[in-house]
């Protein structure tokens, strides 16, 4: 094998990957479905944490009260996305079509 076909096999091959690592990682519709399983995980984190903020009573409230300096700029985002948010239910129908 000479060193033009080499490279070019070389080339081929680094072209066949990165297209499929692109694919995988921006291009694949599944990419959305886990931005968004991502997003419901931390905001059920930061409900159980902060259910005060909504009027539910919550007994770990004063230990997670410590987390709170950690988790400012999140918080404010968080809680805005909570209120304009759809329901529950609709989020997770609209995530797998029913």
């Amino acid at each position: 094998m000479n060193v033009d076909k080499r490279i070019q096999a070389y080339l081929d091959t680094l072209e066949e990957w990165f297209h499929g690592l692109y694919h995988g990682m921006i291009e694949h519709p599944s990419f959305e479905k886990i931005e968004k399983e991502a997003e419901d995980t931390a905001d059920v984190f930061m409900f159980a944490c902060f259910a005060d903020a909504f009027g539910i009573p919550s007994p770990v409230s004063y230990y997670t009260a410590e987390l709170l300096p950690y988790l400012t700029d999140e918080f404010v985002q968080w809680e805005r996305r909570m209120w304009d948010r759809q329901s529950y239910i609709e989020r997770k129908g609209q995530q797998y079509h029913f």
